[in-house]
């Protein structure tokens, strides 16, 4: 394999000191497409929401892992918010979506895919799901998310000898991003893509927003009303939303005064 990556690197913004790639759902298929027609190492598609914004402020480790990312998606409406707020524009990637428009690409150009993450019973059922849905798609393999640390390796090995070029990885966050970090080097794959609790949603097992949510961009809140325990981890929203007003104002220099910092939001 060769160890190029793809050249159509996107234009990336910060938001509160996160970085988040200027791309769209045609941008993102392009790039994953880019890299397995080059038969490049793995290049991490990785989800940027505003969750995910309020953990990397808390670990560090995972700031740095987020740095590195090769494609870093807009995954919420709160990132895209805080954009046009730094007066830069962002389409949404919702990661469920993509993956989705990865799984059609694949089918059509003859990539095989590799699914691990979840419980067997709705790593099973999504995997059905998604052959159905696209009826060509070539899944290669499939593991649930319970592989013992000891076994591993044969994980590993399992994925690099089904032909797979496209690793969607279902483990949750930042527990996938440990994994994909610890094992990139040695995976044979073009392609990871973290998708956190996709599967559960393909397999049924978690209802997504009906569409009519998902164009209004709520989401969140229909996620929110169908599981109230998800209280906790969306109390990081308001702290999220608070955070980017304060620090645009931050920036914004009183007319007459003179040019101010730049519109990065750190």
């Amino acid at each position: 394999m060769t160890p190029e990556a793809p050249s159509s690197v996107p234009q990336r913004l910060e938001i509160l000191g996160v970085p988040v790639d200027a791309v769209d759902m045609a941008r993102a298929v392009a790039f994953a497409d880019e890299a397995v027609r080059a038969e490049s190492r793995p290049q991490s598609i990785l989800a940027v929401n505003p969750e995910k914004v309020m953990s990397l402020a808390k670990d560090p480790w995972l700031a740095e892992f987020f740095r590195g990312g090769r494609l870093l998606i807009p995954d919420g409406i709160g990132v895209v918010w805080a954009a046009k707020l730094q007066h830069a524009s962002l389409a949404r990637v919702p990661g469920a979506d993509l993956m989705q428009e990865l799984c059609a690409l694949a089918a059509r150009r003859g990539y095989a895919i590799y699914l691990y993450g979840a419980k067997e019973e709705v790593s099973a059922a999504a995997a059905a799901h998604l052959q159905a849905r696209h009826p060509s798609l070539r899944i290669a393999g499939r593991s649930n998310g319970y592989v013992p640390a000891e076994r591993m390796g044969e994980l590993v090995d399992a994925i690099n000898r089904s032909g797979a070029r496209i690793l969607f990885v279902a483990l949750g966050s930042p527990r996938q991003e440990r994994w994909i970090a610890e094992h990139a080097s040695r995976l044979q794959v073009s392609v990871i893509q973290g998708i956190g609790g996709t599967l559960d949603t393909l397999s049924g097992h978690v209802k997504r927003a009906p569409e009519a949510w998902q164009r209004m961009n709520l989401e969140w809140l229909y996620r929110l009303l169908s599981d109230p325990r998800r209280i906790r981890r969306q109390a990081a929203l308001p702290v999220f939303a608070w955070r980017v007003l304060v620090q645009t104002l931050a920036h914004r220099v009183p007319a007459g005064v003179g040019p101010g910092p730049t519109d990065t939001l750190h």
